[in-house]
């Protein structure tokens, strides 16, 4: 299939990844755009892993307030220099990720912020809500780890589906900026405020 400029540019739109890596991604996946996502993310991922042990000093705290002031949410993003913390493209991550804080039940940051004593006593309630269906003692373990998994992206900021593509996890969305910016980036932390919560 011959790639055109028009094919290059629905990627570039789809994915904010460069026009010289759209163009090797088509060739690579022979025009089928679907391929070429997948076949970008692929390597984002692992460009994103290449860099996750450098350490991410810079960054922003970005304060998003949801109309009707009800509701705010404080959100700590860092990276690497403060060059990428000015750019837009890390400015809007920031912003995106508060927004998916405010419009979700996120708790912590990824699996390792979670109280491991809420995760065994959730496991409990699941493991006793599975034996009352009846199925046997080899198949309970498997029905609560999937919940447990589920639960998990739920309140685990990385682990939810993205507010503006629910098929990709924040994961993803992240390790596509680390991609993108060249630098590493972590959620460091954050904080949710709703008016009557204690």
């Amino acid at each position: 299939m011959t790639i055109t400029a028009t094919h290059v540019k629905d990627l570039r739109e789809r994915t904010g990844a460069g026009m010289m890596e759209c163009k090797k991604a088509l060739a690579e996946a022979n025009g089928d755009i679907e391929k070429a996502i997948e076949v970008l993310r692929k390597q984002g991922m692992a460009r994103a892993s290449s860099k996750a042990g450098r350490e991410a000093r810079q960054g922003l705290v970005h304060a998003y307030i949801h109309p009707g002031s009800q509701l705010g949410v404080l959100i700590e993003v860092d990276c690497e220099t403060d060059f990428v913390a000015r750019t837009d493209d890390f400015q809007s991550l920031v912003k995106h990720l508060a927004m998916q804080v405010a419009a979700t039940n996120a708790q912590a940051v990824d699996r390792a912020a979670v109280d491991p004593v809420m995760i065994e006593k959730e496991r409990a309630i699941l493991l006793e809500q599975a034996k009352a269906t009846g199925k046997p003692e080899a198949v309970l373990a498997k029905i609560v780890d999937g919940k447990i998994d589920k639960y998990y992206e739920e309140i685990v900021l990385l682990d939810q589906p993205n507010i503006r593509d629910p098929d990709r996890k924040v994961k993803e969305l992240l390790d596509q900026a680390i991609s993108k910016l060249g630098e590493n980036i972590v959620v460091r932390r954050f904080a949710k405020f709703r008016i009557g919560d204690a």
